[in-house]
């Protein structure tokens, strides 16, 4: 038998004897590693971390809106939007109502207000009623129907998803309406207020007052001081809050087209009107390519050598270039002017026929369409329908007088049935084209058939009015773009700016480059654009970003050049500056200060002695109203009017505060409106003033309340 030496064995056992020895520090050792893994997982995924402001668009009072579940409702809008949509306008829309619903929901939970089942879809039977899809075979809402389709679109995850969402929004919109309607039930307004209204606007006053103005009082002798307004903006906070806001000055090295490609593309057009000739292998000789000025088929020639294509189309004289109109209007056909230059391009225009032409026509038809016809129920071919088209031109060319009757008979035009068929005073380009060219090109009493998209149609002319000169014209239009040299010139002169203007001042740099500076200011973190700057939402975002310090000089691509920008102020949401305070503070604490002084300085009690003391007079107005509470020669005077109504005839008001000056009242007589029999229609006035207002004001009130945690300009 053979043994392990005894001291491999010891060894083993010492180590062993080691590790039991520190246990708790090893396991402490293994804790601390796994919280690291941990850790470092929250930290990635944002949370107790600013990182968090990457992965949530926004955090309302404390609910997350995460960044792809929003960004996948912004794309959603923007393609319902259409090409002109932009993601700043659906980015807006989804904003609004994400808040608005995270903000609603939360008063649903406060109140206990919920939607079951049964609620959502008699909800949704409403908005259903009136699709096919869902009416049975007597035209009534089906909720088989609406099982059956929900079965049938399981399989489908974007069908599905699609109606998912169609429920979600009919529950919000059912917990909404019910949240705002309880509010309005609580807002309506009673007799009693109706006939506090009808006080309100028929009670009247009629007064003798003195008003002391403030003008008296020259505004540089009284003193406002920064730290008055800082006191007046710290008693308002909400008054002189202020959203993040950047100031950028900026200078646009443009890729405008030199004097060289100006006249450059000048030439290129105007080579255009000559023939040239030019190699042919297939004759082994040269061939004749005809020039603008003598080509045979004018339509090709445009669409291959003019970036807008060729228009076969009437035009009057307003509708051709401005720049041009007057000539144009001069020549006749196979005339050729030119080339002439429009905002961006150049151009050379021919005359390809004119006539004269009314600008407004009225015809009456009979429209047959290929397929079904819902007025006589008969399906028809395409032969079939003109066929039938043609036979009633027949009948109608034997006697007009029986148009009428067979418009009734035949005709599936809906929008002129009633009228007898008829479209009356259309100018040039209201009908599709085919029916235009014959009502326009035609003489009054013709009669014809004309072929559309529609179907067949039998259309005769019964007027024509304005008879004019039109003129169809053929123009090659080229524009001017700036050369490689050019582009190469502005890039090297938006570079050296961009080096000179950080070792130096950026504004006298420009000067000294004949460059012009233009400055932006008060940015906000969402605006998507600068004056003077397509696509300069990456200029913004880079002013607001926390490695963008004031003073940092960038360039950057736009669609027309380049764009240098310097970042020269930058700020927090916090309140506004005493100084952008000052403008609106200013002129109410001077007020304010100007009373106290006005007041100091009054002597005497009655109206008379006050009059004589400030060397003021005594004046009287008649037929005042809280309503209106406007006084002639004064302008609008609420607390006055309203301190009035406060005392009895014969009595006296104390000093006013006014918005012109300090006021003393005197009420002569107190003129109530008589009793009515029934305050309904003031209370309904209140209502249809105060219940439009419900749905909008009380969104803003929670959002004014709301703590919001804005990260879009993150993502945007």
């Amino acid at each position: 038998m053979v043994f392990s030496p005894p001291i491999k064995f010891d060894r083993k056992m010492a180590v062993l004897n080691k590790i039991r020895q520190r246990s708790v520090f090893l396991i402490v050792i293994i804790a601390l590693a796994l919280f690291s893994f941990v850790l470092a997982d929250v930290i990635r995924n944002g949370g107790l971390s600013s990182n968090k402001s990457q992965t949530t668009v926004a955090t309302v009072n404390g609910n997350d809106i995460p960044r792809q579940e929003f960004m996948e409702q912004v794309e959603a809008t923007q393609r319902t939007l259409g090409p002109n949509g932009t993601s700043a306008q659906a980015m807006n829309i989804v904003w609004e109502r994400e808040l608005r619903s995270i903000l609603l929901e939360e008063q649903y939970e406060k109140i206990g207000l919920s939607a079951e089942e049964e609620q959502i879809n008699n909800a949704m039977s409403t908005s259903l009623a009136t699709n096919p899809s869902f009416q049975n075979e007597a035209g009534m809402y089906d909720p088989a129907r609406v099982r059956e389709y929900v079965a049938s679109i399981r399989s489908n995850p974007q069908l599905y998803s699609q109606w998912t969402e169609f429920v979600k929004n009919t529950k919000r919109f059912y917990l909404e309406n019910t949240y705002l309607t309880m509010i309005k039930a609580g807002m309506t307004s009673t007799l009693n207020d109706g006939q506090a209204e009808y006080r309100f606007e028929n009670d009247k006053i009629n007064i003798d007052y003195v008003q002391i103005p403030y003008a008296k009082i020259a505004d540089e002798d009284i003193t406002v001081s920064d730290a008055d307004i800082k006191k007046y903006m710290n008693e308002h906070p909400k008054k002189f809050e202020v959203e993040p806001q950047v100031d950028i000055q900026y200078v646009l090295v443009s890729e405008a087209p030199s004097e060289d490609d100006i006249e450059a593309s000048r030439t290129e057009v105007e080579s255009l009107l000559k023939d040239k000739t030019e190699y042919s292998s297939a004759t082994n000789g040269t061939d004749t390519i005809y020039g603008f000025r003598n080509t045979k088929d004018i339509q090709a020639f445009v669409d291959a050598n003019s970036s807008q294509p060729y228009t076969n189309t009437w035009l009057y004289k307003k509708q051709l270039p401005k720049v041009a109109a007057d000539t144009l209007g001069k020549m006749n056909k196979g005339d050729i002017y030119g080339p002439y230059k429009t905002d961006a391009s150049y151009n050379i225009s021919k005359i390809v026929d004119a006539r004269q032409m009314p600008d407004t026509v009225s015809a009456r038809h009979i429209l047959i369409p290929i397929g079904l016809n819902p007025t006589d129920s008969i399906t028809r071919t395409d032969l079939q329908a003109k066929a039938t088209a043609d036979s009633l031109m027949k009948v109608v060319k034997g006697n007009r007088s029986k148009f009428t009757d067979l418009v009734k008979a035949f005709s599936s035009d809906s929008g002129s049935m009633e009228k007898e068929g008829k479209y009356e005073d259309f100018a040039y380009n209201t009908m599709v084209a085919e029916f235009r060219d014959f009502a326009f090109e035609n003489k009054v009493g013709d009669i014809g058939v004309v072929k559309t998209q529609f179907g067949y149609h039998l259309i005769e002319v019964t007027d024509q009015k304005n008879m004019q000169k039109v003129y169809k014209v053929a123009t090659i239009s080229k524009e001017v773009e700036p050369s490689e040299n050019t582009l190469n010139d502005v890039f090297s002169t938006a570079s050296k700016f961009e080096v000179a203007s950080k070792d130096g001042d950026f504004a006298k740099v420009a000067g000294e480059q004949g460059l012009e500076v233009k400055p932006v200011n008060k940015i906000g973190k969402l605006d998507t654009s600068l004056p003077g700057i397509t696509s300069s939402r990456n200029i913004i975002s880079w002013g607001f970003k926390e490695d963008t310090n004031i003073g940092d000089i960038k360039r950057f691509s736009v669609p027309n050049g380049y764009v240098i920008a310097q970042l020269t102020r930058r700020n927090k949401k916090e309140a506004m500056s005493v100084s952008e305070a000052s403008t609106t503070v200013t002129p109410i604490l001077r007020n304010q200060k100007k009373a106290k002084k006005i007041r100091e300085s009054i002597s005497g009690n009655t109206l008379e002695e006050i009059a004589a003391n400030q060397s003021v007079t005594v004046k009287t107005e008649a037929a005042l109203t809280r309503a209106v509470p406007t006084i002639a020669g004064v302008g609008n005077e609420p607390e006055v009017v309203g301190a009035a109504f406060g005392v009895k005839a014969g009595e006296t008001t104390g000093l006013i505060d006014g918005k012109t000056g300090v006021f003393k009242v005197k009420v002569l007589e107190v003129n109530q409106a008589p009793d009515i029999k029934n305050y309904a229609s003031y209370a309904e006035q209140l209502n249809a003033i105060v219940t439009p207002k419900v749905n909008t004001g009380v969104y803003n009130a929670l959002k004014n309340e709301a703590e919001i945690e804005d990260n879009r300009a993150n993502f945007f």
